[in-house]
Formats: structure tokens, C-alpha cells, sequence
């Protein structure tokens, strides 16, 4: 026990140490309370009895502050300055980031740089972009590990669980990517795009979602450009490791199935933070007007289809913090109203028509084979049906079943034609027979009489 507290004197574990690698990871630059949040969600509901939020906040990051202080001592993190509301930030070193980067299974190539200097200015969009990884991830507590805690701690942990599910883990998020329209991946060239998230959790039925964070002090015509920029990205095609040529984006991230004459780009969704002095709601207003050929679709049938489009939609954190991906608060750019994430993204009107279509196919499909299923049994049937013996047709199927209920005596080798015919010419016979008999018979007395006569003379 005592070489382990010389190695790591805050005696934190390597589970703990490997979660904050991984969300260090992440989020480049994070709080030892937004590192609590994403791992080990049930401390928030723990020391609810302390008398200040401070002092719980204290006791419930206490065990990450200490993994903190560990792997600071190996040399893998460094305090990166303080938040505005004087919260202390903690960052990768470069051979942290390489420690991250295979926490979280993923190429140093993918993994971006570290964020030093980023607590020179507060790091506020670095914290906007931190709540909104947390806000779509929804980290739930463990009941189990909170049986002892106050029953309204339990029941407001137990309200968490219940709610809507969150998308992914920790390890289906980026930061600060680049979108090169020039370059290469690890050396992007002018005039591309850096994501301040990419969600990648096919699991979770988002494939690939881009998030652009703005506190609000953005216009909406430099907000605009971003999407100029993104259409550039997504147009851009690379030769793949096949030799195939396909958009680059595509060599790095799944992709959903091509529809015929409806593969939109990837989506990308806006979430606005209040904090700046702009209105997010005439910004969004505005960003519509300056971006509608890069979101429009076109209305066939029932449904509008997306092909070479970016599927923009936008929403605010609050609201986003609230209720989840699950709830209806995303607004996509050319619809009304508000939608849960995935139908925003996606295409539910065409969802529908394609479901309709198919169920339509299987009908069809369904059908058809209950018609061959019919024809082969008849073939079946036939190639059982009687022939008659005396005219070699088929038996009708009224005779056919007159032969199978009432047996031998109905002349089984003959169909009903030829039945009939016999019965009527054995009739014939028999009445042939009996003039036969009856003409035989008064022959018969008649000579018998004659014979009489002859005696009595």
C-alpha cells in the first residue's frame, strides 16, 4: 500500500485515472466538476446534506481532483487557469493526450492538440461546448450506489433515470475537429471548417452529427460563412483505400444508406448559449434567409427530399440541458415547430412513404406467393385427379368427390359422362333382357298350350 500512495499520493484508482484521460480526451480543457459529471454521475447526488452548493461541490469532485493531482504528478495534466466564475481548468500535457488517445481507442491523428492558453480568456466557449457534450451525453447514476443517501437525493437521481436517454458514450464525441476543403487531415489547408463536436454513435442511431456552439456574440453572416465552409468539406471526394473516390468525410465517419435522389450531407446542429448580448432567435431568422440553398429541399410527393443538402437544425442549451435529445426542442431549418433530435435529422416524412412503400412490397410479395403456393397445389391436385378408363379424360371435381364419399359401387374408373352413359346402357340391357324374357316366357306357354290341345284330341 505505501508504493502505491508514492506513486499516486492522492491514492486515486486506475479506473478513475482512466476516466478523466478520457474526458480530458474529449473535451481538451474541463473542470474537475464537468470531469465528475460525465463519469461518475451519481456523486452529484451525494453530500446533499453539506450546508453550501461550495462545500458539495467540494466533496463530490474530491475524488477526481485527487486522480487529477496524480496524473499531474506522472506529468499527463496541468491546471490551464480558471473559468469566469473562478472554477479551476485542467488540461492535457502532450504525452497525456497520447495516454487519452489510447484510453479512448483512438489515433493520435484523430485525437487534435492540447489546449494550452485556453484558461487565459475563461475558456467560455470551451465551457459552452463542455455542457453541451454533457447535455446530449445524459450520464445516469447508479441507484445501487446511492441506497444510503437522503430519500429526496434518491428520488432525484431516481427522476434522471426515468428521463430520456442520452447519445453515446464519451468515447462517440470529438472536439475541435478539422473540416479540411484543402489539405489533409492532419494538416488542413485554408478555407475548411473546425467542428466544435462531432458525434459519431450509430448504436444510439445518430451516425454522424456535427454541433457548432455559439454563446451569442456571433452575427449571423459570420455564423453563414461556417456553413460555406462545411459544403465545401462535405463536397469534397478523396480516393478511399479501394481506390474508389467518395466524399472524404465518408473515409472517416459511417455513413446512413444512400436513398436514391435523396443522400443529404451530414446534419449539423446549433446550439445557442445566452450569454452574448445577440438574440439566438432573430439570429436564427436571419441564418435561414443567408443559407436556404444549402438546407432546401425539394417537395416530392408526400415528402421533401435532401439530396446534396446539409440538414441544419438549431436549439438552445437551456432547453437542450432540460430535456434531452428526446425532447422537442430542435428546430430544422425549412420545417415548423419542434422536433426530438432524430426526426429533426433525419427524414421522417420520407421514413414514412418508404415504410408505406415496402409494407406495400411485402403485400404485394405476400400475395404472389400465396398465388404459386395456390398454383402448385393445383398442379398437385390435377396430376392426382381419375382418368376415366373408358373416354380417358379428367374427373370433375363434382365427381370427383362423389367417387371419394360413396365408394366402389359408383363405377370409380368412369367419370360422370361415362357413368351416366353405362348406367343408361346397362339399363338398355336390362330392359332388353326382360322383353327377352317375356317374349321367352309366352313362347314358352304358347306351346305349352298347343302341346294340351294335341293331348286332348
Amino acid at each position: 500500500m505505501g508504493g502505491k500512495r508514492v506513486t499516486n499520493p492522492a491514492g486515486s484508482s486506475n479506473p478513475l485515472r482512466g476516466d478523466v484521460l478520457r474526458v480530458l480526451g474529449v473535451m481538451k480543457v474541463a473542470t474537475a466538476d464537468q470531469i465528475q459529471r460525465a463519469t461518475l454521475p451519481h456523486l452529484t447526488y451525494r453530500h446533499t446534506t453539506k450546508s453550501t452548493e461550495a462545500k458539495r461541490k467540494e466533496a463530490r469532485t474530491a475524488s477526481h481532483r485527487g486522480a487529477l493531482a496524480d496524473l499531474r504528478k506522472h506529468g499527463l495534466t496541468l491546471d490551464g487557469g480558471s473559468t469566469r466564475t473562478g472554477e479551476r481548468l485542467r488540461l492535457l500535457t502532450p504525452q497525456g493526450l497520447e495516454a487519452a488517445s489510447y484510453e479512448l481507442q483512438r489515433p493520435m491523428d484523430e485525437m487534435g492538440g492540447t489546449a494550452r492558453g485556453a484558461g487565459r480568456t475563461g475558456a467560455t466557449h470551451a465551457m459552452t461546448v463542455n455542457e453541451t457534450i454533457l447535455a446530449l451525453l445524459r450520464p445516469t447514476p447508479d441507484l445501487a450506489l446511492l441506497e444510503s443517501e437522503p430519500v429526496e437525493a434518491q428520488a432525484a437521481a431516481q427522476a434522471v433515470v426515468e428521463a430520456a436517454d442520452g447519445i453515446g458514450t464519451i468515447a462517440s464525441y470529438a472536439t475541435e475537429v478539422p473540416l479540411p476543403a484543402t489539405g489533409a487531415w492532419g494538416s488542413a489547408g485554408k478555407g475548411g471548417a473546425q467542428a466544435d463536436i462531432v458525434v459519431c454513435a450509430p448504436q444510439a442511431g445518430v451516425p454522424l452529427l456535427f454541433v457548432e456552439v455559439d454563446n451569442c456574440f456571433e452575427d449571423a453572416a459570420l455564423i453563414a460563412a461556417k456553413f460555406d465552409k462545411y459544403m465545401r468539406f462535405f463536397s469534397r471526394k478523396t480516393k478511399d483505400t479501394d481506390g474508389t473516390e467518395r466524399p472524404m468525410w465518408r473515409t472517416r465517419w459511417p455513413a446512413p444508406e444512400a436513398r436514391h435522389g435523396d443522400t443529404p450531407h451530414p446534419p449539423v446542429l446549433l446550439v445557442f448559449h445566452r450569454l452574448g448580448p445577440r438574440n439566438p432567435s432573430r439570429t436564427v431568422a436571419r441564418l435561414k434567409n443567408l443559407t436556404w440553398q444549402h438546407w432546401q429541399g425539394e417537395a416530392c410527393q408526400d415528402f421533401t427530399t435532401y439530396d446534396g443538402k446539409i440538414p441544419i437544425v438549431a436549439t438552445g442549451l437551456n432547453m437542450l440541458r432540460e430535456q434531452g435529445p428526446e425532447g422537442e426542442v430542435f428546430h430544422r431549418f425549412g420545417r415548423s415547430g419542434f422536433q426530438p433530435l432524430r426526426e429533426a435529422i433525419g427524414n421522417p416524412r420520407r421514413d414514412a412513404a418508404d415504410a408505406r412503400r415496402r409494407a406495400e412490397d411485402e403485400r404485394k410479395e405476400a400475395e404472389y406467393k400465396q398465388q404459386l403456393l395456390a398454383e402448385e397445389k393445383k398442379r398437385e391436385r390435377e396430376a392426382q385427379r381419375p382418368i376415366c378408363t373408358r373416354c380417358g379424360g379428367r374427373f370433375s371435381d363434382e365427381r370427383w368427390s362423389e367417387v371419394q364419399w360413396q365408394g366402389a359401387h359408383m363405377n370409380p374408373q368412369l367419370c360422370g359422362v361415362c357413368k351416366a352413359e353405362a348406367l343408361r346402357e346397362a339399363a338398355e340391357a336390362e330392359r332388353q333382357a326382360e322383353e327377352e324374357a317375356l317374349a321367352a316366357r309366352q313362347r314358352t306357354g304358347l306351346l305349352a298350350r298347343l302341346l294340351a290341345g294335341t293331348e286332348d284330341r
